[in-house]
């Protein structure tokens, strides 16, 4: 008799387990699970309780393979382990299941594994030569420190240890012991473990990881509805576990949200609300899957309103391409996905649809300013400083006039200008204005400035409009509607933005314009500490206010614990800005995941450093590593082609240059300036020419005796550029340097204490 409605779910721990047996055993999970759907009891699958447990079962995939599944309800199973026959049966006292009654989250461990894991890293004993005459017998060696002995079995399973492995935590001595423990423990568990040894205290702790994900009323008996809590993460689709069973770990960000994320996603916002965290640990996951959550809730229709917006086209071509992932065309036909220049360019284009100026990029605008210098033959004023005045100042705060300029206010810029030296700088803009329009050009700025003014005069419209029905008892004033030229309504109900921290003041002020102030309006994500160009805002000034709807991921997804901490060491001594007036930080920032250290190497010169990392790029990609996994950042592209060439004259080695819109090619070495890798990732990465008068730049230094506010805030970008480079890479990060290393490097080059 077939048996109908049966739900097979794919528990996280055991897909990573699936992940590493061979690809023939996978297809015949894949067939497994179909034909345990359609029927369990079929005879072929051989489905049996295991001895002493009432909830764990096994079923054969082949001859040689046994699921262990956890039967949760009559038709609700959930596959918690595959094994070898010959494992799937011995000691079954090991496995220990149960529902975390802090997450109410079902947690599966198999103790033998977790134990040899610890002891497969415990340090081995040195061997000691016999000796040839008697010797007075050696002082005792105090037994090692027990790592968790300050905190009590109460208090660990408070914060949502798994009870089980408590005894095996109680004998750890080493780092690299719980690292063993931390690979196969449920994650919560190695969350927890990992912060405390870190230095985290229990209440700390508490707060940050463990109350995120608590779940309050806990049954402890009923596994069916712990499956459904985001605690539990299992897959049930088949396209699903598809990606689990082929897709390695780059599917799982379709399928798998941590509960923190989880409840971002989901959580009800009375207003602008923001998601911050250092570099992989998900942010813009969050982001698409807030995309998803507010489209799921929007009426039938066919118009666009939610806008999915970046800072560039190459990151807002990924978004388009992650979004199409995850919901497949019907959520892509909702959702209007324009990174913010190009925004901004349609909304001048609409109101001024005869405008054919050309648009300049910022190297390109510098150019322009140095030419107009150099014409007029001034050398008063530096064209950089010009530049950003002209940008960040009187463009960024929509400043009109002379007398305006002479009172707004220049925070963070840096050098004390009087009145007759502003007098001659906003002369000097309105002749840099007047030479752009005389040669058919503008800025990307002046295009966001324009569409900012554009867009409030619409929302000012709008409300105008909302208005005069309120004092109308709710009618439409017909006659009003024709003379403001249509039906105006905002443009989206719904913003979401990524990588929020490289937007500039006018951007936010289009984006403010372009929705209605209400709940859930606006959801931006970024990181400070990754802001790779000078746009500092305060979101409040601009009417987009977040405080108390503000939220911190701190588990990275992506980067070691040993990358991690090299790459904190680069931005050590610096503090960043919060995007709302105050500080922030990367505390509690942490990674379960563990690898070699960073490898560091300096060379002579340029010629020896480019041969030096040829030779390991060949040791990478003869492991085998696939070249498109392997990247290269370079300070400059002159840098870039140079080591192009050299890895193919050398090596055979081809390698594709990252352009604007990603890499251009498909096949070889990714290689680009640090610019370029903002929010990519690979499996091993190498940064090259890190050196002093590269990283940073020596113009930057010598900013040091002529604007040193200006010094402070170069130097912390160039800091955030390296940072941002050497939190790409999952498994290795090798540095180069020739001459004199860089001197953010110098955390990383001191000998551990």
């Amino acid at each position: 008799m077939t048996t109908t409605g049966v739900t097979l779910r794919l528990l996280d721990k055991a897909d990573k387990e699936i992940l590493r047996l061979p690809r023939a055993v996978k297809g015949a999970i894949y067939d497994f699970q179909h034909k345990f759907k359609e029927n369990p009891q079929l005879r072929g699958l051989r489905l049996k309780q295991l001895e002493g447990h009432d909830r764990l079962w096994s079923a054969r995939i082949n001859d040689e393979y046994r699921v262990l599944l956890l039967r949760l309800a009559d038709t609700d199973w959930l596959i918690v382990s595959v094994k070898h026959r010959k494992e799937a049966y011995e000691k079954l006292d090991r496995l220990s299941y149960g529902i975390n009654r802090v997450t109410g989250g079902i947690e599966y461990v198999d103790l033998e594994i977790v134990e040899e894991s610890v002891l497969r890293r415990a340090a081995a004993p040195l061997p000691t030569a016999p000796l040839a005459v008697p010797s007075p017998a050696p002082e005792p060696v105090p037994a090692p420190a027990l790592l968790f002995a300050a905190f009590s079995d109460e208090q660990l399973t408070d914060l949502g240890v798994a009870g089980p492995l408590v005894p095996v935590i109680r004998t750890l001595t080493t780092e690299d012991q719980l690292l063993g423990l931390a690979e196969y423990a449920p994650q919560l568990t190695a969350e927890v473990l990992l912060a405390l040894h870190d230095g985290a205290s229990y209440d700390a702790v508490l707060e940050q990881i463990t109350k995120p994900v608590s779940t309050p009323d806990v049954d402890t008996d009923d596994f069916r509805a712990a499956a459904e809590r985001p605690a539990t993460m299992v897959t049930t689709t088949d396209e699903a576990l598809r990606e689990a069973l082929e897709g390695g770990d780059f599917g799982r960000w379709k399928v798998f949200l941590h509960p923190t994320q989880a409840k971002l996603v989901e959580r009800e916002y009375s207003g602008p609300a923001r998601v911050g965290g250092g570099p992989g640990t998900g942010k813009t996951i969050v982001a698409l899957h807030r995309v998803k959550h507010l489209v799921d809730r929007l009426p039938p229709g066919r118009n666009k309103p939610v806008l999915l917006t970046t800072y560039n086209k190459n990151l807002a071509a990924d978004l388009k391409s992650r979004l199409l992932q995850l919901g497949g065309e019907e959520l892509l036909a909702r959702v209007e996905i324009s990174h913010v220049d190009q925004l901004a360019l349609r909304v001048v284009r609409e109101a001024e649809p005869g405008s054919s100026k050309q648009t300049l990029d910022e190297s390109q605008t510098l150019r322009e300013w140095r030419a107009m210098l150099d014409e007029l033959g001034e050398t008063g004023w530096d064209a950089q400083f010009l530049h950003d005045e002209w940008t960040q100042v009187i463009l960024g705060q929509a400043v009109v006039s002379r007398t305006e300029y002479f009172r707004a206010r220049r925070a963070g810029r840096g050098k004390n200008i009087g009145r007759a030296e502003r007098a001659e700088i906003w002369q000097l803009a309105e002749r840099f204005t007047q030479r752009l329009d005389r040669l058919g050009r503008q800025t990307w700025e002046q295009v966001a400035e324009r569409a900012a003014r554009l867009e409030m005069d619409r929302e000012r419209r709008i409300h105008t409009i909302e208005r005069q029905r309120e004092e109308a008892g709710g009618l439409d004033n017909i006659h009003l509607q024709a003379g403001s030229a249509g039906w105006l309504r905002h443009r989206f109900q719904h913003i979401v933005v990524d990588e929020a921290q490289d937007l500039r003041a006018a951007h936010w002020k289009l984006l403010r314009a372009m929705a209605p102030r209400t709940g859930n309006d606006i959801f931006l994500v970024g990181d400070t500490h990754q802001r790779i160009y000078g746009n500092q805002v305060t979101l409040g000034s601009l009417g987009i206010h977040i405080r108390g709807r503000s939220a911190k991921l701190t588990l990275s997804y992506r980067t070691t614990r040993q990358i991690l901490g090299s790459a904190l060491g680069v931005l050590s001594g610096e503090s960043f800005d919060d995007l709302d007036g105050s500080t922030e930080d990367l505390a509690g920032y942490r990674s379960v995941l563990t690898g070699g250290m960073p490898e560091l190497h300096g060379c002579e010169d340029w010629e020896s450093e480019q041969e030096s990392i040829a030779a390991l790029l060949a040791d990478w990609i003869a492991l085998p590593t696939p070249p498109g996994q392997i990247a290269i950042c370079v300070p400059t592209n002159a840098m870039a082609s140079e080591l192009a060439y050299t890895l193919l004259a050398h090596k055979g080695i081809k390698a594709v240059e990252i352009g604007p819109e990603g890499p251009r090619g498909d096949e070889g070495v990714h290689i680009g300036t640090m610019f370029r890798f903002k929010g990519l990732e690979y499996q091993r990465m190498v940064i090259a020419g890190v050196r002093d008068g590269l990283v940073p730049r020596e113009a930057v230094t010598r900013l040091r005796s002529t604007d040193a506010v200006r010094h402070r805030r170069e130097l912390q970008r160039a800091r955030s550029l390296l940072f941002v480079a050497a939190t790409r890479s999952r498994d290795s990060l090798a540095i180069f340097w020739h001459g004199r290393p860089s001197p953010f490097l110098e955390p990383l080059r001191l000998p551990a204490p």
